[in-house]
């Protein structure tokens, strides 16, 4: 009998074994999954958003515009949290979503280690329910990354699904994504753009979305972010390659310089190294320990005054040709545009081990009104941490990459150089191989 079951045991262990190597010798007809990036203008600053499916009801899927935060420790959007959903009991055209119980460890796990923290927000309890439940639903702190107000979401089991890419096409074929998210009121997305009603976090976080997409991705996430809201951008997560017409055999990972990301105390998000700040082969300082922050949702390059007020000196100086304007807030150093083109010199930040990721025209200079054009960096104060916070006017037309198995960032500076944009991604869907 004992010779049997060593037998069995051998057989079901070979077994085990050839589905192991299968299951990792599997290569998927998809490398990546691809969403467009809009850009918004209609709130009080630029913003970019991707569409997701979030639900399906009715033979289609419902989607939704989320704003790209790559900050937030968790999703949240405008959603329902019901515990006995059936056919009719959502309301139309409303997501329906089963709850977290407050009694769940997950629960306690999100709240203690990664709840959005705010001096504003009220402690969460465990008083609310749902009717006919009987268990405790669980509140969980959000803070609009636009006014930086508070409201309580309630976190939920959720299901997404996206479209998959081989880096030249979007498929027709699906990939899901099964997130704890939360669902917070409609009220709660009042400052957003037109149409977008949630926040789809791209942190490091471990209830981010990246944490959720798994094998066959590798956990890279890439992003180019459109410079009009004509035509999208592009958002991948996975292993590459990727593609820009008209250079449909150039894979945009040729272009890129990379550099370690860095841990910040506190934070989420993302953050480089910066040594200094060059202008025309002039260096302006910055402080050793420097952070530099980057950021999906401030519009422009914002540094602490004493490194603005060289940054401006210098390009002050470099560009004493061309006719000076009267400043428009926030901006401090302003062009008049109206009898001649403007060509700067390029800005470039300088990173460890000497590697540079360059600024040109197109990101460094905004053209405000008709007549007058501003350098796009923002005065953050005396005492502004970080320091450095790099946004999202510089990174338009950038093929951006966040490895982050590996821990390092990739950049393309201006691919406007390379007779691409971040526009030119073939979105037209084929049934791939």
């Amino acid at each position: 009998m004992c010779f049997l079951l060593q037998l069995l045991a051998i057989f079901l262990a070979i077994i085990s074994h050839e589905h192991e190597a299968t299951a990792a010798d599997y290569v998927p007809p998809y490398t990546s999954i691809v969403i467009p990036v809009n850009k918004h203008t209609d709130a009080a600053n630029p913003l970019y958003s991707v569409q997701i499916m979030t639900a399906y009801v009715n033979m289609q899927f419902l989607q939704q515009n989320f704003l790209i935060d790559i900050d937030a420790p968790f999703i949240w959007y405008d959603c329902i949290v019901q515990w006995n959903i059936y056919l009719g009991s959502c309301p139309d055209n409303a997501v329906c979503i089963s709850p977290v119980s407050c009694e769940e460890y997950l629960c306690t796990h999100v709240r203690t280690y990664y709840s959005y923290k705010n001096p504003s927000c009220s402690p969460e309890t465990n008083s609310s329910t749902l009717p006919g439940w009987g268990f405790c639903t669980c509140p969980v702190n959000v803070v609009n990354p636009l006014t930086g107000s508070c409201n309580q979401a309630l976190l939920n089991y959720d299901g997404f699904t996206v479209s998959t890419s081989d880096g030249r096409n979007a498929f027709d074929g699906f990939h899901g994504a099964y997130p704890n998210a939360a669902c917070a009121s409609s009220s709660s997305f009042a400052s957003f753009p037109a149409n977008v009603s949630g926040v789809m976090a791209f942190s490091s976080s471990p209830y981010a979305m990246p944490a959720y997409l798994y094998q066959p991705l590798k956990k890279t996430l890439a992003f180019c972010f459109p410079s009009k809201p004509s035509a999208p951008g592009v958002l991948f997560f996975g292993t590459g390659p990727y593609y820009l017409l008209p250079l449909s055999n150039v894979d945009v990972r040729s272009y890129l310089t990379y550099t370690p990301l860095l841990k910040h105390h506190d934070s989420f998000g993302y953050f480089i190294g910066v040594v200094s700040i060059v202008i025309k082969k002039r260096s302006i300082n910055v402080p050793a320990n420097t952070t530099t922050k980057l950021s999906t949702i401030d519009p422009y390059t914002t540094l602490r005054t004493d490194i603005y007020n060289g940054v401006v000196r210098r390009f002050s100086k470099v560009t004493k040709r061309i006719p000076s304007a009267k400043p428009i807030a926030p901006f401090g150093l302003c062009y008049n545009t109206l009898t001649t083109g403007l060509k700067v010199p390029d800005i470039d930040f300088i990173l460890p081990d000497g590697k540079k990721w360059s600024v040109s025209t197109a990101n460094s200079i905004k053209q405000v009104t008709n007549e007058v054009a501003c350098l796009a960096f923002v005065d953050g104060g005396a005492t502004s941490e970080p320091a450095i916070v790099i946004g999202t006017f510089q990174f338009e037309d950038n093929f951006l990459e966040f490895d982050l198995e590996n821990s390092t960032f990739g950049f393309s500076s201006s691919l406007l150089r390379r007779q691409t944009s971040c526009a030119n991604f073939n979105f037209t869907l084929t049934s791939g191989p």
